[in-house]
């Protein structure tokens, strides 16, 4: 189990399990938050507690922060799919570093061709400095 929460304590989170990857996205959304995301579905493999503010983004996601400190939180998806879950990606920075020193950095190209890039060795310890 990881666990991630704010800097202010207020939101929190926990995966199940250890991630195959972090995700590292180039959009106009990511590169700006910073983010490393781990995805699974709500109430599944992530439970997220705590009071969030939401801001839309486009008709498919909907980011999530802390009202209080401002820190980006999680994503959630707008649609249930049709096994009746809900997508959703955690902010992997949320976490003490040795949680998730080793895992692997996977690329995504979420600004020009939305494919994901071959991975390049790095992991997310290459990443806090």
């Amino acid at each position: 189990m990881i666990e991630g929460s704010c800097l202010c304590g207020a939101v929190q989170w926990k995966f199940a399990g250890q991630p195959d990857g972090a995700t590292a996205c180039n959009c106009t959304a990511c590169r700006r938050y910073g983010v490393l995301w781990a995805y699974d579905y709500e109430n599944e493999g992530i439970q997220v507690s705590g009071k969030t503010q939401p801001f839309a983004r486009g008709k498919a996601l909907e980011f999530h922060f802390c009202p209080a400190c401002g820190c980006m939180a999680f994503w959630r998806g707008k649609q249930i799919d049709e096994h009746g879950r809900r997508r959703i990606a955690v902010n992997l920075r949320m976490t003490e570093p040795e949680a998730v020193a080793e895992i692997p950095i996977d690329h995504f190209d979420g600004l020009d061709t939305f494919e994901d890039l071959p991975r390049d060795g790095r992991c997310v310890a290459d990443y806090w400095f």
